[in-house]
């Protein structure tokens, strides 16, 4: 195992834990029979220590336990129900109000994203089916183009026979001919990309996992998935100092407020993700199709209430937050890519 891995291994696993006890061992209103705490031995003056927030008094039943795992469980999924709407229909208020100290009532940021990243995942597990392996156990990638390739020929014949009607009157033909000859190369690109298997990227750390994923196809997919899952939390810190560059050196808005927003967003683009899969999955093309456009207006509806940006200062930051967000995708892939290709 690599350090990457290992570090990897120990930030992942925190995070989760920190997620779902955020208090850190602070329990409820408890009484007790001890004169210290059994956590840090200081003594204690009330039903929790207050050195370290631990409850006075520890319960030891099995019932205790279960009844603790439940409260845990149904508390968690309360404020789940309260927080997604908010995150979907007004992700600005919910970040300035968490910003703000407002947060009895929401999810954390970071348990939020931990938990859409665990939804994302079995969503992929359950609907993902494009990638294949052939006879000689190459991978296959199913880019997709059985459909335009479809659109395209019939195009391609109602042009032509467009052309033989034009050319039986006496008619000029050259623009027609012109944009035949274009559908006719676009027909030939499809073609061949439809068939084609990917073998080289330009890039040499892409060609070396390319390479690992055609001798040991199975072992690669898995390596990517695990890594992609374990190192999710590393969008974030990817992605805030973008978001700063759109408030550079400001003395509002600081890098806490950038994380929170990342964050939320983050957990929103996971789980709109999971909802396109799932669509894509029913044959729902031209609702998956639909979810594209959500992103930049999810985006723009956080910036202004995050922010208080006007209308004009909001559009513009997200189309800078469009492209910054796509390179720390890409960035985060490629990370990923070179990471899985080490290990």
């Amino acid at each position: 195992m690599s350090e990457a891995q290992a570090l990897g291994d120990a930030i992942g696993a925190g995070l989760t834990a920190r997620a779902f006890e955020p208090n850190a061992g602070e329990g409820d209103n408890g009484h007790t029979h001890e004169s210290a705490c059994l956590n840090c031995g200081t003594p204690l003056i009330g039903s929790h220590c207050h050195s370290c927030g631990q409850a006075a008094h520890v319960h030891r039943t099995l019932g205790a336990f279960f009844h603790d795992l439940l409260h845990g469980v149904f508390h968690f999924e309360g404020k789940v129900w309260h927080t997604l709407p908010m995150l979907i229909f007004r992700p600005g208020k919910l970040t300035r109000e968490y910003i703000d100290g407002r947060r009895a009532r929401y999810v954390s940021p970071l348990a939020l994203f931990l938990f859409s990243v665990f939804v994302m995942f079995a969503v992929i597990q359950q609907t993902a089916g494009d990638l294949n392996l052939d006879k000689d156990g190459k991978v296959a990638i199913n880019v997709g183009l059985s459909k335009g390739t479809a659109e395209v020929e019939k195009s391609l014949a109602a042009a032509q026979e467009k052309r033989a009607k034009i050319e039986a009157k006496g008619g000029d033909t050259d623009d027609l001919d012109a944009e035949i000859e274009q559908q006719e190369r676009a027909h030939a690109a499809m073609r061949r990309m439809s068939g084609e298997k990917l073998s080289s990227t330009g890039f040499s750390i892409l060609d070396e996992v390319i390479d690992e994923t055609k001798s040991n196809p199975k072992l690669m997919l898995y390596k990517m998935q695990s890594h992609a899952y374990k190192y999710s939390w590393a969008l974030v810190p990817i992605s805030v100092p973008f978001l700063w560059l759109l408030f550079p050196f400001s003395r509002r808005f600081h890098l806490y407020d950038h994380t929170v927003f990342v964050t939320y967003s983050l957990s929103f683009m996971t789980l709109l993700f999971a909802a396109g899969m799932i669509a894509g999955a029913l044959n729902a093309g031209l609702v998956a199709g639909l979810l594209t456009l959500v992103p930049p207006i999810h985006m723009y509806k956080q910036l202004r209430g995050t922010y208080g940006s006007s209308r004009f200062g909001a559009l513009a930051r997200t189309s800078a937050l469009v492209i910054f967000a796509s390179m720390a995708l890409v960035i985060y892939l490629l990370a990923i890519a070179a990471e899985a290709g080490a290990g």
